[in-house]
């Protein structure tokens, strides 16, 4: 029952933005780099933040670092869904909220200082990766919906880390933001506020559950997204171009824009291949040596990734930034 008025709590403040969207003209307009042809109002993920605060609203007592670190980059992103913000101040916000959640989980205490450097360096990484391949209908909802769903079935049956309800919350805002996102034309995009926020609080728990396994496998839980977004960075910074601008070259992008595959069947296969990747971790985990199990599950997705080579190379495709 409490899921059910938290659901509809949340449908009611979703229908709230979008009246204040239109108001005030927060939409996204379609360009040469964009996947979508028509406007659509922008920023539908502000959901994530929303849940975020009825959770927090009802845990006073333990989560005050994370919602003011979720706050921080929600509102830089929504600021920068607005007017463009340089990448110093973004950055800046994100490792700021990072230092938050850091602070909050303990990690100044007993990381040595080279440890803390990586660990900031891959949860900026991740944010940006996570907002990178938020391009297509339906594929930030879902694929969330599926990260989450890992981390809930690890937190009950395996090892509990954290707050059930708190992966929850994540996961009734993702089915909310889906009702409006996951159509051939979606009422919303998620923006910089829903795909930041959202890598933030995955980002927390995946700590979350590092900090209690002392374990690195659940990064794995990121894995398809993992691989597409370094191997893109890869082949852009191959054909010496800005990493930090716009671009259609990812896998999911080559798919939907250039072979013109429905953005919701390719934001399908993209769970699907993660719910295999994340079931394979959860069977394998323990069962087999930490390094021979990322080999394992990367090896084979780096392998698929080269699959937009082919395509591109078939038809002679150059994509344009």
């Amino acid at each position: 029952m409490q899921y059910l008025l938290i659901t509809a709590v949340l449908v009611l403040l979703e229908l709230l933005y979008f009246k204040i969207a239109d108001r005030y003209n927060i939409v996204d307009k379609p360009n040469h780099r964009s996947a979508h042809t028509e406007i659509t109002l922008r920023g539908g993920g502000i959901i994530f933040w929303f849940a975020a605060l009825l959770y927090f609203a009802q845990h006073l007592q333990n989560n005050y670092f994370f919602f003011a670190g979720i706050t921080l980059v929600s509102l830089v992103s929504f600021w920068d869904d607005i007017q463009s913000l340089s990448n110093k101040i973004r950055i800046s916000i994100h490792f700021t909220a990072i230092s938050l959640i850091f602070y909050d989980l303990g990690l100044f205490d007993f990381v040595p200082v080279l440890g803390i450097v990586i660990a900031f360096v891959l949860a900026i990484g991740l944010i940006n990766a996570y907002n990178f391949m938020d391009g297509i209908n339906g594929i930030t909802g879902l694929y969330t919906l599926v990260v989450m769903g890992a981390l809930l079935y690890v937190n009950q049956y395996m090892h509990a880390f954290t707050d059930a309800a708190f992966i929850g919350y994540a996961m009734l805002a993702s089915l909310v933001f889906l009702f409006f996102n996951f159509r051939k034309k979606a009422k919303c995009f998620a923006g910089d506020v829903g795909s930041i926020a959202i890598a933030f609080w995955v980002i927390y728990l995946l700590l979350k559950l590092i900090l209690a396994t002392n374990s690195l496998v659940c990064l794995l839980f990121l894995a398809v997204y993992g691989v597409d977004a370094i191997c893109t960075i890869i082949h852009r910074l191959y054909l010496k171009q800005n990493i930090f601008e716009a671009h259609r070259l990812h896998l999911y992008q080559v798919l939907s824009n250039e072979y013109k595959i429905q953005h919701r069947l390719v934001a399908a296969y993209y769970a699907i291949a993660q719910i295999i990747v994340s079931a394979l971790v959860i069977c394998l985990y323990q069962k087999v040596q930490e390094i021979i199990l990322f080999v394992l599950i990367l090896a084979p997705l780096m392998l698929l990734y080269t699959l937009k080579f082919y395509l591109l190379n078939k038809n002679n495709l150059k994509v344009t930034l």
